[in-house]
């Protein structure tokens, strides 16, 4: 696991973020005779030095730090993993990352810190993912959560107030938050910022104040649709603590997900750029269309477009033919959803329609097809849903 953390992630990037994209976690192959990171399914290492051993477990137990020498066992952590992770760091500009099986694995282990101290509030701004939303709101964890805006954050936070949880641009709806401004509301209170959709192509969160980080890795870090992960960028401290609650509770990531992962990461500066141009000219064309009754486009760009249309929004998924209708995001093909009936539809239908989660919006992922072939998906279908409702009106 060492080779892997030789490129160890610094607070400075030393390099554009282009070629960090392709070059951090794997400065070390040339020297081993690589080209291809390797790909390590090992869950045990063998040792002849018990003691030794026994020296480095004693050691994460302390700190969390990861142990020095060989790996150890799978669920301390695992050399592929270990390179995406010190990739995502050197691209969010913090001192680690700590990656998990899912998104939500990854939520689950800050809560899970911050409740370890007797911090079990939490201060959040929705909307949120919807099953973020669900898991505070739940208090599955033995968390309590003041729901608040921006402006009302300083009011809302307590002496047990563990964290304050901000997703910007938010899902579904891409309402955008001045992290900065934010960050120093919070005061010496944790910052989380779920930076899923805009990537750190498009903002570092981190340089913005935000001590945590969060990203669903299954999307546009992965980028392909074909792996699951989650993973937090942090200062190194945080980062043991979260390597403490992952060994405990085996939310690991796989090996073959980290290879995954490292090589989506390559691509990903040229994927946001080139989708994030199809979905700006999407959202002008829908913005210009009298059939659809709003759009909704973050200032800070990206590749996700929401937009409320005036007749059924069932009808608009029933009739896309190249738009995929499916739930996430952040894949190279154009996904559509209906956010709730789907992704948010764990969230009560008061709360969702308070934080602005229409039952007409649509969430658009876009991908990198022809700009020209999706709205002409997009216009048949719009065009078939409007004479469908006007054939119910006549």
């Amino acid at each position: 696991m060492d080779s892997a953390r030789t490129a160890t992630a610094s607070r400075t990037p030393l390099r554009a973020l282009a070629t960090e994209a392709v070059h951090a976690g794997r400065d070390d192959l040339a020297r081993q005779g690589l080209h291809a990171p390797p790909i390590d399914l090992s869950t045990t290492y063998p040792s002849y030095d018990s003691r030794g051993e026994a020296a480095r477990i004693d050691a994460f137990a302390a700190t969390g730090a990861e142990p020095e020498g060989p790996p150890v066992y799978g669920r301390l952590g695992n050399p592929t993993v270990a390179r995406f992770e010190t990739a995502l760091a050197r691209l969010e500009n913090t001192e680690a990352a700590v990656a998990f099986a899912s998104g939500m694995a990854a939520l689950t282990a800050v809560l899970l810190v911050r409740a370890s101290l007797g911090l079990r509030h939490v201060v959040a701004v929705r909307p949120l993912y919807g099953c973020s939303d669900h898991l505070l709101t739940a208090g599955l964890l033995g968390t309590e959560v003041t729901w608040t805006d921006p402006a009302g954050v300083a009011d809302a936070l307590r002496p047990d107030t563990g964290l304050v949880l901000v997703e910007s641009p938010a899902n579904p709806t891409l309402a955008e938050i001045d992290l900065r401004a934010l960050a120093h509301s919070c005061g010496s209170v944790p910052l989380l910022a779920d930076n899923t959709f805009a990537t750190p192509v498009l903002q570092r969160p981190a340089e913005q104040g935000a001590r945590l980080v969060l990203h669903s890795a299954t999307k546009y870090l992965g980028g392909h649709g074909d792996v699951m992960a989650g993973v937090v960028a942090c200062d190194e401290e945080f980062a043991g603590r979260l390597r403490q609650v992952r060994f405990a509770t085996g939310g690991v990531l796989h090996p073959l997900a980290g290879y995954l992962l490292l090589r989506g990461l390559a691509t990903l500066p040229v994927r946001v750029r080139a989708a994030s141009t199809t979905a700006a000219d999407l959202a002008g064309r829908l913005a210009a269309d009298p059939r659809v009754a709003r759009v909704h486009y973050p200032r800070i760009g990206g590749a996700m477009v929401a937009f409320e249309v005036d007749g059924d929004p069932h009808e608009v998924i029933d009739r896309v033919r190249l738009i995929t209708p499916a739930v996430s995001l952040g894949s190279v093909d154009t996904l559509i959803q209906h956010p709730a009936s789907i992704s948010h539809r764990i969230v009560h239908a008061d709360d969702r329609r308070g934080a602005g989660v229409s039952d007409r919006l649509l969430r658009l992922s876009v991908g990198l097809e022809d700009v020209e072939d999706l709205w002409a998906d997009l216009d048949t279908a719009l065009r078939a849903t409007s004479a469908a409702t006007a054939s119910r009106s006549a």
